[in-house]
């Protein structure tokens, strides 16, 4: 892990919704406007169909988007909102699958917002789920 990933990991660990701590996310790697997480896929994650929940994979790709802000400005501790999350969903992610990735990224930032990408891969490197979003930096974050 790098020192950027154990910041974002610690800073979030100290903030963030008690239910998505539950989720149990680790952070791989992390740089500025870019980071790797991961998620293990458990049967309390996945629906009657086998496969895991859409409403868990928008959570995980909103997260990700905290963590590309948090690499982004380490003194913005939250000061930071979500405008928008468009999520294609592109194939299952079977319920037996174990871990999953994702990959977060800005694509363009700017001084109020922030524009990023988001994509779930299954292990054999397929993508899942794809997430475009837009967020906003809040008045005295910058």
């Amino acid at each position: 892990m790098t020192d950027l990933a154990a910041a974002i990991t610690e800073r979030y660990a100290e903030g963030g919704a008690g239910f998505m701590h539950d989720l149990g996310l680790t952070i791989t790697d992390a740089e500025p406007g870019r980071v790797r997480f991961t998620l293990k896929v458990t049967d309390r994650l996945v629906h009657g169909g086998g496969v895991l929940c859409g409403q868990t994979i928008l959570a995980c790709m909103d997260t990700g988007m905290v963590f590309v802000m948090m690499s982004l400005n380490e003194a913005a501790d939250g000061n930071f909102t979500t405008v928008q999350l468009n999520t294609t969903f592109e194939r299952g992610v079977p319920g037996d699958v174990g871990e999953v990735s994702f990959e977060a990224f800005a694509t363009k930032t700017g001084r109020s917002l922030v524009f990023g990408q988001i994509d779930l891969l299954l292990p054999d490197g397929r993508r899942a789920a794809s997430a475009s979003t837009t967020y906003m930096w809040l008045p005295g974050s910058t």
